[in-house]
């Protein structure tokens, strides 16, 4: 049997690492004709790095046929450690920054989701001022599920994160920020909207559970809730928008932030039921990592988001 022959890769070169940031790209945008418009260069000329990248690693990285573009197994492997790498390259660009003392880079940051419609909310207070104080710092702003947040902030894809309390982690550095208040909601065609004419509203959380709940799938408040009061979940989302859909079918109870579900509420798609009894509060947090010590640029965005929570001025830094 004839074993397929891999290049070795030797020491990294600046060529191989533009050569991975094209491939990140492909791979967040799904397809090379996708990551056109992200890299701003031709898809002949994405594919062309893809080719060189692979020939560089010895390694098929993505199919490109009729069934779409996927990553190969050994792709996704490739595609967490260039994450990983670039993670790194970042960081230590930052820390030449600091030793210059400019602030100049890259930040990432990620926050749960359905957190701008919130009135206690400052993100964007916080960006704008940051945005002021380091003109120089390009700014990414993801939004992801809380579990991916805290990894990303791990693994240092993401330097700062916002997320809902529910665990603590001495490998993280936690800042509270802001509440909201999450009430339990059913959809126009469940057999609670019409308060009670239908059927009884549940009078407490043991009626609860004779109806069919949707919950989120990961570590949570909104799991922790459920695990709490013995809420059976029949159906699962990832997101407060994957939930409020599952609500809408009129199938599930969910529960939802209550500014997020003010626009259904006031259109009629759903009401809270039981507002006094089911609801749970929930604090969010700012996250970095507790080691190593957060970039200046981190740091002073951090700063930003304290002060705009706290109704504080913002110090030169």
């Amino acid at each position: 049997m004839q074993v397929k022959s891999r290049a070795a890769l030797g020491q990294l070169s600046d060529m191989d690492i533009r050569l991975l940031r094209v491939f990140k790209s492909v791979a967040e945008c799904g397809g090379m004709a996708a990551a056109e418009l992200e890299l701003n260069i031709g898809v002949s000329t994405v594919s062309r790095h893809i080719k060189d990248l692979e020939t560089r690693l010895g390694l098929t990285l993505c199919r490109r046929g009729r069934g779409g573009f996927a990553l190969s197994a050994e792709g996704a492997q490739i595609y967490a450690e260039t994450l990983r790498l670039l993670a790194g390259v970042d960081a230590f660009r930052s820390r030449v920054d600091e030793i210059h003392q400019r602030m100049g880079g890259e930040l990432h940051i990620a926050v749960f989701d359905k957190t701008a419609s919130n009135p206690q909310a400052q993100i964007g207070l916080a960006i704008a001022r940051f945005a002021e104080r380091a003109p120089d710092v390009s700014l990414h702003l993801h939004v992801a599920a809380l579990n991916t947040i805290e990894r990303g902030v791990l693994d240092g894809q993401f330097q700062v994160g916002v997320i809902p309390g529910h665990r603590s982690s001495d490998t993280l550095v936690y800042e509270e920020l802001f509440t909201e208040t999450m009430f339990l909601y059913c959809g126009a065609h469940h057999l609670l909207f019409p308060d009670g004419q239908a059927v009884p509203e549940p009078t407490d959380w043991d009626a609860l559970r004779a109806y069919d709940f949707a919950g989120l799938g990961y570590h949570s408040p909104n799991m922790g809730i459920s695990q709490q009061v013995h809420l059976v979940r029949k159906a699962t989302g990832y997101d407060q928008e994957s939930i409020a859909t599952l609500i809408l079918s009129g199938k599930f109870l969910g529960f939802l932030p209550d500014h997020y579900a003010d626009g259904f509420v006031r259109t009629g798609q759903m009401r809270a039921v039981k507002p006094a009894l089911f609801r749970y509060g929930c604090s969010f947090f700012s996250i970095v990592r507790a080691s190593p010590q957060p970039s200046r640029v981190s740091r002073a965005f951090q700063d930003c988001l304290l002060a705009a929570h706290r109704g504080l001025g913002v110090g030169a830094g």
